[in-house]
């Protein structure tokens, strides 16, 4: 089992910066993957980034250029470094890791860009 907590999300204006954490606990050796997604209300939950054990990063259209995902495996940590913050951005942040026998989630981090 995969225990996953976030944290690192406020409210911020629009073109603000955030670095949102994903500390992990249990069984972390089976991991393989770990991302973020977002979910605003009413919509659906979509992929933001994720990141291999090997480094390969994969990043939605909307975010390629402003969000940086990284791993700190010493730590059993996953950031997201979100940059040149939108309104379109407000959303629950999810932390996901996936590997055998694991698909676990986080609890979810509030993001709200707004004057």
């Amino acid at each position: 089992q995969v225990h996953l907590v976030e944290s690192g999300g406020g409210l911020v204006q629009p073109g603000g910066s955030l670095r949102l954490s994903c500390a992990a606990s249990g069984t972390v050796f089976r991991i393989h993957t770990m991302g973020w997604y977002r979910q605003a209300p009413g919509k659906q939950r979509d992929l933001v980034a994720n990141i291999t054990n090997g480094g390969i990063t994969n990043y939605a259209d909307s975010v390629k250029g402003r969000f940086t995902i990284s791993r700190d495996n010493a730590k059993n940590t996953l950031y997201l470094q979100m940059n040149s913050l939108k309104p379109e951005d407000t959303a629950v942040y999810y932390c996901n890791a996936w590997g055998i026998a694991v698909r676990s989630w986080g609890q979810g981090t509030q993001v709200t860009v707004s004057q």
